[in-house]
This record gives C-alpha cells, sequence and structure tokens, in this order.
C-alpha cells in the first residue's frame, strides 16, 4: 500500500459541499482507503482575484492503484461533479483533486508530477498537509515543518463548523 495525499479545493457551486462529496468519493475508490482529512480552510484565490475564495483540504489515502490510475479516478471524481477544464489555470472550478505525494516517489510525466509542482508555496497545501502529517519529510529530504515556516498564511483560516 502506498500512502498518498491529495489536495482538494472548491470556490462554485457550494464548495464546503463539494468537499464532502469529493471525500464520499474518494472513500469509495477501489483498492483505495480514505485514512484522514484535515480540516476545512478557506483561502484567496491564487488567479484571478475577481472569484470566491475557496475552501480546501488534504486526505491521507492508502492504495494499491498505481499513480496514473488513481489520476483517472481522481479526474473521474472532478468531472462527476461538474469541473469544467478551461485555458485558465486559476479560475473557479467546482473542484481540484491534485495528488501532492504518493509516497516517497518522484514522478514526472506528461500528465502527472509528483510532488505536485507548486505545493512547497501553496499556504492552502501546507497548512492543511502539516495538520494531518506533521513529522512528515519531502521526497526531497525537506522537512513540511519548515516549509511552512517559510510559508505566509495570506489570510488562510480554518472552517469552523456549528
Amino acid at each position: 500500500m502506498s500512502l498518498v495525499y491529495i489536495g482538494l479545493g472548491s470556490n462554485l457551486s457550494k464548495p464546503e459541499q463539494q468537499l464532502d462529496n469529493a471525500l464520499k468519493s474518494l472513500s469509495a475508490i477501489p483498492n483505495t482507503e480514505l485514512v484522514c482529512c484535515s480540516s476545512f480552510y478557506v483561502s484567496q484565490p491564487m488567479g484571478p482575484k475577481d472569484q470566491p475564495d475557496f475552501v480546501n483540504a488534504v486526505v491521507l489515502l492508502k492504495t494499491t492503484l498505481e499513480p496514473l490510475a488513481l489520476l483517472e479516478q481522481t479526474q473521474k471524481i472532478e468531472l462527476l461533479q461538474g469541473r469544467e477544464r478551461k485555458e485558465n489555470r486559476w479560475g473557479p472550478r467546482t473542484l481540484d483533486l491534485d495528488i501532492l505525494l504518493y509516497g516517497d516517489r518522484i514522478i514526472d510525466l506528461p500528465d502527472l508530477v509528483v510532488p505536485h509542482y507548486g505545493m512547497k508555496a501553496r499556504e492552502f497545501v501546507l497548512y492543511p498537509l502539516l495538520e494531518i502529517a506533521e513529522n512528515l519529510i519531502l521526497p526531497s529530504g525537506e522537512k513540511l515543518s519548515k516549509l511552512v515556516e517559510s510559508c505566509p498564511k495570506n489570510g488562510l483560516r480554518i472552517i469552523e463548523f456549528k
């Protein structure tokens, strides 16, 4: 079994519900177990600022699926939840599922780069990841806790559920 961290994000069509639905779908992937999920966080959009804030989280999965098979499953979940792939990389979306880490593997394929290319500078990835894996060491040998120390929160906050 491989330990895989996946980033979740949404800023359209009831984002918290989108993430809840994604968690149910992720837990139903064959040969895969959803181990835990971070809190949900609100973050400012990376790209155009004329869009709603995002709701983000990070989950830990255990899976026997190979990376591209898991990617296929996550993309299927995105599509089922109304994801439309458009030119704008940082535009609004119903659901974004990114494979952040796949065990200690380094993957560089046309469709999949792991560790995720932008994770080291994204507060909406690092802080939720730290919440569920505080002692994590990346395949590069970097400690997650050190990366978080040098990453400003930029208004990132945990959603308090009532």
